[in-house]
C-alpha cells in the first residue's frame, strides 16, 4: 500500500502517541492495581489523597489511550484502506470485523465506565 506522505506521518505520530500513552498508563496501572482495587478501597478514596492522585492518573491516560485509538488512530487506519468516514460505534464494528479488536459492544462498555468514573 503507497499511502501519501502526509498520511504516513500521521499515521506514525499517532502510533508513537499510543505507544507512549500505553507505556505510561501500564506503570500506573501497577501502582493502582498492585492490590486488588475493592469497594473498600474506592470508598476510601477521600482519605488516601495519593491513591485518589493514582487513580485519576489511571483515569486520565485510560481516556487517552482509548481516544487516541478510537477516534484517532482506527479512522486514520481505515482510511487508509479507503473506508468512508463514519461514526465511532460503526468503525469498531468493522475493526472487530477485521479482528482488531475482540468486541466493540465491549469497547463501548468500557467508555461508558470511562465516562461515569471522569464525572
Amino acid at each position: 500500500m503507497n499511502l501519501p506522505t502526509e498520511q504516513q506521518a500521521r499515521l506514525q505520530h499517532l502510533a508513537q502517541a499510543v505507544l507512549s500513552t500505553s507505556a505510561h498508563l501500564q506503570v500506573t496501572d501497577r501502582g493502582v492495581f498492585a492490590q486488588p482495587f475493592t469497594a473498600e478501597r474506592a470508598a476510601g478514596l477521600d482519605g488516601d489523597a495519593a491513591l485518589a492522585e493514582r487513580v485519576d492518573a489511571f483515569v486520565a491516560r485510560f481516556s487517552r489511550l482509548q481516544d487516541l485509538l478510537g477516534d484517532k488512530l482506527l479512522p486514520e487506519l481505515l482510511a487508509a484502506l479507503g473506508e468512508p468516514p463514519r461514526a465511532i460505534i460503526d468503525n469498531l464494528d468493522h475493526a472487530e470485523r477485521l479482528h482488531w479488536i475482540a468486541a466493540a459492544d465491549d469497547w463501548m462498555r468500557m467508555r461508558r465506565l470511562r465516562n461515569q468514573m471522569v464525572h
